[in-house]
């Protein structure tokens, strides 16, 4: 075959060989799962950062043990607040750091003014801690004073607690009502004469509203936000109280459940709700109607001659189901700014919140809340 005839069969070829490779690559690219316009967008920096790592949900279960919550960061972390939390710094946080000691904690007091659910938030707020331990919800004003910095609070609830109000161990009275323990503490009662018990004045004694979340909730849910009357005697410490209460005929004094309950010094009083009918005057006791009241400990109650060989135990049930007229939740506050601070609240709320959380809250004092 000559060159002039062989070039026609060349073009037609190359042609052929032109339309099957178009083809095929068409065929490839529709019916293939591949997206090669994902594979180019792609980058290896375009990787999550870990504030954008999923967080533990403590409204959810957050495991049995310590060793089950994940998301738990590495580093040293100050923490502090409320007074009222005195009793899980002491048992459940050393057993945390036992297990997960790359979780370091450590309690920092506030630079000016006393321990308490204030000045800690106010600390976390203005970056002294890295979250806050809190016996009162957040107030609206720390909110706003959140959002000036530019991020916001959240609070997670992990165990329920109770105000216990004590006497005097020698004062001989069955309890009081919350209107009664509000004439107290505004100045309208001044003996216990009035209050039907025996004729000796009444010393009542409390910390300062700036010092805890204890005072704020007493004046805001007790005292209907009045303030404390004349008669009142301000003191910086629980401790400096029962001491005071010990050594005071006709005084008394409230906080924390866990922290007054078990003591041997004084006597925690039964209290009973407003709407029971109960009569503030200076009538004759005799005709008072009756006053269904509920103590803070377990019955029987454990005389003080008994301690500490035995001592009272909070009442748990009457504090879970609301038949004691004043509880409240504690709370972990934390920092929403996606830093390493809001990831560490998280994961200590997680970890208390593990049934071995729940029952050492338990054991220090306090009511499970789940």
């Amino acid at each position: 075959m000559s060159q002039k005839n062989e070039t026609p069969v060349l073009i037609l070829s190359l042609v052929i060989t032109v339309g099957l490779i178009a083809c095929g690559f068409w065929w490839f690219t529709k019916k293939s799962p591949l997206n090669f316009n994902q594979i180019n967008s792609s980058h290896p920096t375009d990787s999550p950062s870990t504030a954008n790592l999923p967080q533990a949900s403590p409204g959810e279960s957050s495991g049995k043990t310590f060793a089950s919550v994940q998301n738990v960061p590495t580093g040293l972390f100050n923490y502090g607040g409320s007074t009222s939390w005195a009793p899980i710094r002491l048992i459940v946080d050393p057993a945390i750091q036992a297990v997960r000691p790359e979780f370091r904690l450590r309690y920092v007091e506030p630079s000016g003014g006393n321990p308490g659910s204030g000045t800690g938030i106010q600390s976390l707020i203005d970056g002294q801690l890295a979250f806050a331990q809190s016996s009162r919800p957040i107030l609206d004003q720390e909110l706003k004073h959140a959002q000036q910095r530019g991020f916001t609070l959240k609070q997670i609830s992990v165990a329920i607690d109770g105000l216990a109000v004590a006497v005097n161990p020698g004062l001989n009275i069955p309890g009081l009502t919350i209107d009664q323990l509000r004439s107290i503490y505004t100045g309208k009662a001044t003996n216990w004469s009035q209050l039907g018990g025996p004729n000796i004045s009444i010393k009542a004694y409390t910390r300062r509203v700036t010092d805890g979340g204890t005072v704020e909730l007493f004046v805001q849910d007790i005292l209907g936000g009045q303030a404390f009357g004349p008669n009142v005697e301000y003191v910086s410490t629980t401790t400096q109280a029962l001491k005071k209460l010990a050594g005071s005929p006709g005084g008394i004094y409230y906080a924390s459940a866990p922290e007054v309950v078990p003591q041997c010094s004084i006597k925690p009083l039964p209290l009973g709700r407003t709407q029971d009918g109960s009569r503030l005057n200076g009538e004759n006791p005799g005709t008072a109607l009756p006053r269904q009241y509920v103590a803070p400990y377990q019955e029987p109650f454990v005389l003080p001659n008994e301690c500490p060989g035995k001592r009272n135990k909070l009442n748990i049930e009457a504090f879970q189901s609301g038949k004691y007229p004043i509880t409240r939740n504690l709370f972990v506050v934390v920092k929403q700014n996606g830093q390493n601070e809001q990831q560490a609240g998280d994961a200590y709320a997680s970890l208390l919140l593990t049934e071995q959380g729940q029952e050492m809250i338990a054991q220090a004092g306090f009511v499970k809340i789940r």
